[in-house]
Formats: structure tokens, sequence, C-alpha cells
């Protein structure tokens, strides 16, 4: 495995070259060594943790304090890949606010690029931040911490008006000085056209295996989580086994563009 640091330019050359990159949600330093050895480029430090380790109902609950322990935890062990960390609900209201919770997260977090939710109503707090040396990826179509406003986890962008939106906003965030984009929940044609028309790497869940790499959460792809999983998700533990190939099967299928799937794939 390369020892050179994943950069966010290293995922643009990876874009260009067609080169699908791999994306897994990681919350602590043993899964970062796991994660790392299996080839991801990416280590998304979700507040996904809410509801995966916290028992949290939503994100809506998680602490900028939670994110910066995490993602610290995240970090230390990551040698080669790049660390994202999830801005929590309401800690980038404005870009005051997110300059300060970016400067924890990235200081004593130690995240090597923050994300948020939202589209082109966060484009002044983007361009703020990315002035300041914050990379910043974007996150757009199903907004978990958005979803008491949409009144659940529901698909997004499945009309003409809707996909409009979200073209516009992703236009905006690029226009703003994003590095990189995850959709999530959108139909898997809008996504795939998004992913041709913008020079930033598309990241995708539950979008089809049209953008540049995939996204899962990690409880998610190893089955650990009791009840129904997402409907584009996938158990890669009881596909492969255990965990180290479990982590390796999903990287491996990720780069030959065979996950998700068509079973994986809803609209």
């Amino acid at each position: 495995m390369p020892a050179e640091r994943i950069t966010s330019t290293t995922l643009a050359t990876m874009k260009r070259r067609g080169e699908a990159i791999a994306c897994l949600t990681c919350y602590d330093a043993a899964f970062a060594g796991l994660l790392e050895s299996a080839g991801l480029e990416v280590l998304l430090v979700g507040d996904s943790l809410g509801m995966v380790l916290q028992g949290q109902a939503s994100t809506v609950a998680v602490k900028l304090e939670h994110m910066v322990y995490h993602t610290a935890c995240v970090s230390r062990a990551a040698r080669r890949a790049l660390v994202i960390a999830d801005m929590p609900f309401l800690s980038y209201a404005s870009a005051e606010r997110a300059l300060t919770a970016a400067e924890q997260l990235m200081g004593a977090g130690g995240a090597a690029m923050v994300k948020l939710e939202g589209g082109a109503e966060l484009a002044e707090t983007v361009t703020r931040l990315t002035r300041f040396g914050v990379p910043v990826c974007g996150h757009l179509g199903l907004l978990p911490q958005s979803v008491h406003r949409l009144g659940g986890y529901r698909y997004q962008g499945r009309d003409d008006a809707g996909a409009a939106r979200i073209r516009a906003d992703a236009l905006a965030l690029q226009d703003a000085g994003a590095s990189l984009l995850v959709l999530e929940c959108v139909p898997a044609a809008l996504a795939q056209a998004l992913a041709a028309e913008l020079e930033l790497p598309v990241i995708g869940i539950g979008a089809g295996n049209g953008c540049d790499g995939q996204v899962l959460v990690l409880h998610d792809m190893l089955g650990l989580l009791p009840g129904r999983a997402p409907t584009f998700s996938k158990d890669f533990a009881a596909a492969y086994g255990d965990i180290a190939a479990a982590l390796a099967g999903y990287v491996a299928e990720v780069k030959e563009r065979s996950f998700p799937g068509a079973a994986q794939t809803r609209y």
C-alpha cells in the first residue's frame, strides 16, 4: 500500500482517471487501522455515530465535542487515508460558528476535511471556510440532520423540480470551493449525470454505481445492527465471512463498480 497521504488532490486525480474511491464511516482507532489495511481511501467520521454508537434516534443529538473526540481517535491511527469529519447539527449555522467548529475538528480532532449538509444557502459559509484553508465536503439529497423537516428518511430528487434543485445546489457548492460531494438517496440517473458534470468527485450512498466513489455506514455493511438494514446497503460480513474479508470485499466491489448492484439500487 502506498505510503503517500491521500488528499483532496489525490481524489480529484482518481476521478479524472476513472478510478473509484472507496469510503466507509469510522469512529475509532482500531477500525481506522483495519480500514486502511483494506485499502480505503477515505475514512468518514460521521455523525451517524449518534445512532450506531450512542443509540440516538437521529444524528441531531450529536454534539461537537463528540465529533472532535471520535475524529481524534480515528486520525491518530490513520496514516494514509483522508479523514473527513462531519460538522454536527447547527455547528455551521453561521460562517463564524463553522470556522470555530472546523478549528476544533481539524486542530484537536486532526481531520483533513469537514463535511456539512446543505446547498446554495451554505455557499458563503463554504467560501469562508475554504478561504481560511479548510477543505470542505458537501452533502446533498437526503440530509439526515434535516430528517424532521423532511418528514423521514426519504429519497430526494425524484421529480424534475427536486432534481433541478439538487443540481443547482451541487453547482453552487462547487463554485464556492467545495472539494468533494456526497449524494445520499437520490436516483441513480441523477447521481451519474451530476458526477459526469461536476469537476469535484462525487461519492454516492444509495445513489447507484455511477458516482466517482461509494460510502456506507460501517455498522450497516458489517451487519452489526439489529433490524432491517438500509435497502442500499449490503451485509459484506455475511458475504465474505469475517471483518477483514468483508472490508477487502467492499473495496474490491467498489473498485470494480459491482457495488452497488441492482439489488441496492431503488430508483
